[in-house]
């Protein structure tokens, strides 16, 4: 057996029958890059001799630190990353075309690509994303930059071509749809032979405007040929929903589009659904279709309110996404107090509406973000068997936006953190058992 890393403490994490488990001196132990046990520090001296563990491979956390499962952003545009926080002026159709349009345009420059795409990774890693589902553009070579990016930082993502062929600027759109697969499946073997356990390829229609209904159908048709992860957008504005209705006369809804051409599937990826129908709700769960939640865009862009309390009852899957630059912040720790937020705030409007809570949000980020994108046989808690994907946080750190006192009980500590806390309080990021980001050294 090769060196258990081990690390006691406070762990917490989220389970199906807990949306947060906090469990206090336990042993975690990581060999290679799987968890292979989750006991009582107290077992700790049986352990060591059990899995001949070595006393420089135990980490001791403090009382102000925990570990918790790396964050999954299930969606995030990685060539917008320029603009986050920035030209959040107008609504989601004059946005695109004013601000989003233009600066994915320029992805088309390889030393543009690279130097973005980096700092939008290592920005991620340092907020603790260590899972991340990529829109990149429309660019063959560009895209493949992304890819390469994550790759060599040492995150786990699902990377993705865009494809768009109608409705879009002259200036940022593909040749043809023959173009546009044969980049797209020139893409996913390019992924595929980086031959990577945590890089996969995820095909990309935009959105249903942006791609006829040929097109989307050939494109479903190489997701099947190649068994990819597929991720879009539904239903993030009336006007969009509007829109829809108007090209694709014959569908009863923006869900029965993609539901019609192949692209709703247990391994699909859509963003936001604010303005789903009943009918559709009932659609992605029929297919398994996950929902990326991504409140701060949704507020941004004023799209509208997302009601997750609803899905969720309906049994959907659904995880958090950034959505930047549509949201003004790349950290997962906003979508998860947006979506309390705006949890609360429909509430204000609905008699008896239960609003989620911040322990539900936290599983969310987790768990919930695991489930949307197929993979919480890996990742998204600290079960046994699972890879590990975790975040040292301490809550002590100096220069941070917490403020602990003695009285604090470790739940309290965590909630600060969840609530006010940011990549500051971040110390060391685990992908797979490898140490991709720390501050300890």
């Amino acid at each position: 057996m090769g060196d258990v890393k081990v690390f006691t403490g406070t762990i917490v994490h989220a389970t199906d029958l807990e949306p947060m488990q906090i469990l206090e001196n336990m042993a975690v132990g990581v060999l290679n890059n799987k968890i292979v046990f989750v006991e009582p520090a107290s077992e700790l001296a049986t352990l060591k001799t059990k899995y001949k563990i070595q006393d420089t491979r135990e980490i001791t956390m403090t009382q102000s630190q925990f570990l918790m499962p790396g964050l999954v952003d299930t969606h995030i545009h990685a060539p917008q990353f320029p603009n986050t926080g920035i030209h959040l002026v107008l609504p989601l159709l004059e946005w695109l075309d004013n601000y989003t349009f233009p600066t994915e345009a320029k992805f088309a420059d390889g030393k543009f690509a690279q130097y973005v795409y980096g700092a939008a990774v290592d920005r991620l890693l340092r907020c603790g994303t260590t899972t991340a589902t990529y829109f990149g553009s429309l660019h063959l070579e560009g895209t493949k930059i992304l890819g390469d990016t994550v790759h060599a930082r040492g995150q786990r993502a699902l990377v993705g071509k865009v494809n768009m062929i109608a409705n879009c600027p002259s200036y940022y759109q593909e040749a043809s749809l023959e173009d546009s697969l044969r980049e797209t499946e020139e893409f996913i073997l390019y992924i595929k032979n980086l031959k990577s356990d945590l890089v996969l390829p995820i095909v990309t229609p935009r959105s249903a405007p942006t791609c006829p209904k040929e097109h989307m159908e050939r494109l479903a048709q190489l997701a099947l040929k190649h068994d990819c992860h597929i991720q879009s957008h539904i239903c993030e504005s009336r006007s969009e929903n509007d829109w829809v209705q108007e090209l694709f006369p014959w569908s009863t809804s923006y869900a029965d589009v993609y539901g019609t051409v192949g692209l709703l599937t247990d391994k699909t990826v859509m963003a936001h659904g604010v303005w789903l129908k009943d009918e559709e709700v009932a659609l992605l769960k029929e297919s398994g279709t996950g929902v990326a939640h991504c409140p701060n865009s949704n507020l941004s862009l004023r799209s509208g309110l997302c009601d997750v309390r609803r899905l969720l009852s309906a049994g959907l899957k659904v995880g958090l996404g950034t959505d930047c630059s549509g949201g003004y912040s790349p950290s997962i720790l906003n979508s998860l107090r947006q979506a309390v937020l705006m949890s609360k705030t429909i509430s204000t409007m609905t008699e008896g509406y239960e609003s989620i809570t911040l322990q539900e949000a936290f599983r969310l980020a987790t768990l919930g973000g695991a489930k949307v994108i197929c993979m919480e046989d890996r990742i998204g808690n600290f079960e046994v068997g699972k890879e590990f994907d975790a975040l040292l946080v301490d809550v002590a750190t100096m220069g941070t936006p917490l403020d602990i006192f003695p009285e604090d009980t470790t739940e309290e500590k965590i909630e600060k953190f969840l609530y006010n806390g940011d990549d500051r309080n971040i110390l060391q990021v685990y992908v797979a058992g490898r140490n991709v980001m720390d501050k300890t050294r």
